[in-house]
């Protein structure tokens, strides 16, 4: 049996459904019986914990064959990061307790990056975990191909404000599915230590790939329209953002060419899933 946490976000439902499909029990590590029920009609056995109930993870990291651990995205976060600092501690001490035989947890790109930007919290939580006296591995995946899942509404009406700037300018992308069966992969392997694997789809793509993959799922034009740098600010703090500073320094790193991989001697593995294929997904559950 294996646990997974965030089983309910697109990620952690494909480690799940991943292990599933090859004959693998799964515990679903969840905040509710709720976000457990439909899991659990899927056979998976179902235990109640939030990431900072020390206790609760405790037990449903216990008993089985690897714990699969995903972070809560932090978009909006707090100067320091104290909500992230909070849950590696927790988690931290629940893997100590438990001591399942190895442990996946899902990082990022640009976690090995010393400049100041939102994926901060990613390198944090590899720095709070990585000593660990157990087998864990951080899947270091690109950019969400799925993230093209806000350009939805903007995609059906022609037009397309784009972060991703210039459009022409290709990075590295990969589709949550293809993470999950990574993950999953991973889970099933033996190793000792820590070690590090980096993600990413067949290709790199742009801002106009998205563009042109999303026409071709409509079956209409579609156009990617940059927005000014300038504006990116007074933009993200109308829509809520109370510290929109790491978000804007994540997207010029995309942007200037520095967010990418470590590369050298660290792993690295490509998944399948096209952007073509991933965003014709999208609109076809939208549908």
């Amino acid at each position: 049996m294996y646990a997974i946490t965030g089983i309910s976000g697109q990620v952690g439902g494909a480690v799940a459904r991943a292990l599933l499909g090859a004959g693998h029990a799964v515990r679903a590590v969840v905040r509710s019986a709720d976000k457990g029920a439909p899991w659990a009609t899927l056979g998976c056995e179902i235990a109640i914990a939030t990431n900072t109930d020390v206790a609760a993870m405790t037990k449903a990291f216990s008993g089985v064959e690897g714990v699969f651990v995903l972070m809560p995205p932090t978009y909006d976060p707090e100067p320091g990061y104290p909500v992230t600092i909070e849950a590696n501690a927790a988690v931290r001490a629940a893997l100590l307790a438990a001591q399942p035989p190895k442990v996946v947890v899902l990082s990022t790109v640009g976690a090995h990056l010393k400049q100041e930007n939102l994926l901060n919290n990613l390198k944090m939580t590899e720095e709070s975990l990585g000593d660990l006296p157990l087998p864990i591995a951080f899947l270091r995946a690109a950019w969400f191909m799925e993230n093209a899942s806000w350009d939805l509404a903007a995609a059906k009406t022609g037009v397309i404000p784009s972060f991703l700037q210039p459009l022409d300018h290709a990075i590295g992308m990969v589709a949550t599915e293809d993470i999950g069966r990574t993950a999953a992969d991973l889970l099933r392997e033996t190793w000792t230590g820590a070690r590090v694997v980096e993600l990413e789809g067949p290709r790199h793509y742009s801002a106009n790939d998205i563009g042109a993959s999303f026409a071709a799922a409509f079956g209409h034009a579609v156009r990617m329209e940059p927005v000014p740098r300038d504006q990116w600010e007074a933009l993200f703090r109308s829509q809520g953002a109370k510290n929109p500073i790491p978000r804007i320094q994540m997207l010029d790193g995309f942007n200037d060419g520095w967010m990418v991989f470590e590369g050298g001697s660290v792993e690295s593995r490509k998944g399948q899933t096209t952007l073509e294929q991933a965003l014709k997904a999208l609109v076809t559950a939208s549908s």
